[in-house]
């Protein structure tokens, strides 16, 4: 005989519902755990990208970084006067840790840059050059000690009247190499070299203004280029072909003037995300990459290794550009507005920048007049004069 089915009381069933919605719920709960994904339908599935963790990160204000230590992110700042000319100040030595660096000519042409660096490490930083009054107001807002060799009047008078943190051509922080192809660039600084001149004159902190950052989080999601969905890690986020966003700026020409040594180039890297920089002559802007110890003082020749700058952002900011008094040195307008090409993440946006005070940060705006967020990492930032040109 078979047996009656027995009916299942409400109470037993509800403890049946219970106990499947129970074991389906903690097998969700094991898959997000272990593969980090969100179920949202029978056919997509997006892992997770880029979960907030409960804790707060800093960030570098030079930068946009994250930073493993947060006391780094108020660490002295120096903005170092770093020559450009072909007359044996190339190539510069650790000029690739520097997180800004400004661009423009001192004279007769020949670029040279203002370098900043926050918590350095190289065993060798320079060559060291004189200063002009332009670098020191774009130096000001990231409070920091001004290295160099001397400059011109105006430019030593102002920082004498204003109190910055003061290091010119002293050996006790500075020496001379002895690489005979330098010539007169061969003076020299290291890591540990400006940690003790911050420790002996009490400079143990700096304010530092930066550039409007965006976070990695959001600068991976503003990239357009083919490794978007790569760097996402989106694995069905949209049916869309997403090729024709791809902005396609691969190649950069900033053109200073008619010198082929000094007019750069800069060709977008999508492994890297970085713009590799060059010459109009056609040879790459090397750089002597240190170790990160105190080798004592060396030339740059014998204990480093030679590596392509490639920042990942490039800024060119238009501005009106003329003869200084003497006839030879320039004469650059820091305070004011003008137009500025922003290439970053493998697009380009043209708008403007802003500087309303020498102690004001440079803004940058889009062509809608907002206020634009740069993509964190190394950013180099050339004056362009009116004259010269923006190529892409």
């Amino acid at each position: 005989m078979t047996p009656e089915k027995q009916p299942i009381d409400k109470k037993s069933l509800i403890f049946l519902i219970s106990g499947i919605v129970g074991v389906v719920a903690g097998i969700g709960c094991l898959l997000v755990g272990i593969f980090g994904v969100k179920i949202v339908g029978a056919d997509v599935v997006f892992p997770q990208v880029g979960e907030v963790e409960n804790r707060e990160v800093s960030y570098s204000d030079l930068t946009g970084e994250p930073l493993a230590d947060a006391a780094a992110k108020t660490a002295p700042v120096y903005c170092i006067q770093t020559p450009n000319g072909t007359d044996g100040a190339r190539p510069q030595a650790g000029l690739n840790e520097a997180g800004v660096v400004f661009e423009a000519i001192a004279e007769a042409g020949i670029t040279r840059f203002a370098a900043i660096y926050q918590n350095p490490s190289s065993a060798v930083i320079g060559p060291i050059r004189s200063l002009r009054i332009y670098y020191l107001e774009w130096d000001t807002p990231f409070d920091c000690t001004i290295v160099h060799a001397g400059g011109s009047g105006d430019a030593l008078a102002a920082v004498a009247a204003g109190g910055y943190k003061d290091l010119s051509e002293d050996y006790s922080y500075m020496y001379r190499g002895t690489y005979g192809s330098r010539l007169w660039n061969n003076l020299f600084t290291t890591a540990a070299y400006l940690k003790q001149f911050s420790d002996d004159h009490g400079y143990n902190t700096s304010d530092v203004q930066g550039f409007a950052r965006m976070t990695p989080e959001e600068s991976a999601k503003s990239r357009v280029d083919a490794l978007a969905a790569e760097v996402l890690d989106i694995v069905k986020a949209t049916n869309v072909d997403t090729s024709e966003m791809v902005d396609g700026v691969n190649n950069i020409a900033l053109n200073f003037g008619g010198w082929a040594n000094f007019n750069v180039r800069y060709a977008y890297n999508a492994e890297t995300n970085t713009y590799f920089r060059s010459y109009e002559s056609g040879v790459p802007h090397e750089v002597y990459a240190c170790d990160a110890i105190d080798l004592g003082e060396k030339n740059p020749e014998d204990v480093c290794s030679l590596t392509q700058i490639n920042p990942s952002v490039v800024v060119a900011m238009v501005v009106q550009e003329s003869k200084a008094s003497d006839n030879y040195h320039e004469a650059i307008s820091t305070i004011g507005t003008g137009d500025a090409y922003i290439f970053q993440n493998g697009v380009a946006i043209k708008g403007s920048w802003a500087k309303g005070a020498k102690d004001e940060q440079i803004k940058f705006f889009d062509e809608n007049g907002e206020e634009m967020a740069l993509a964190p990492g190394q950013t180099f930032v050339s004056a362009v004069p009116a004259y010269g040109s923006v190529e892409y």
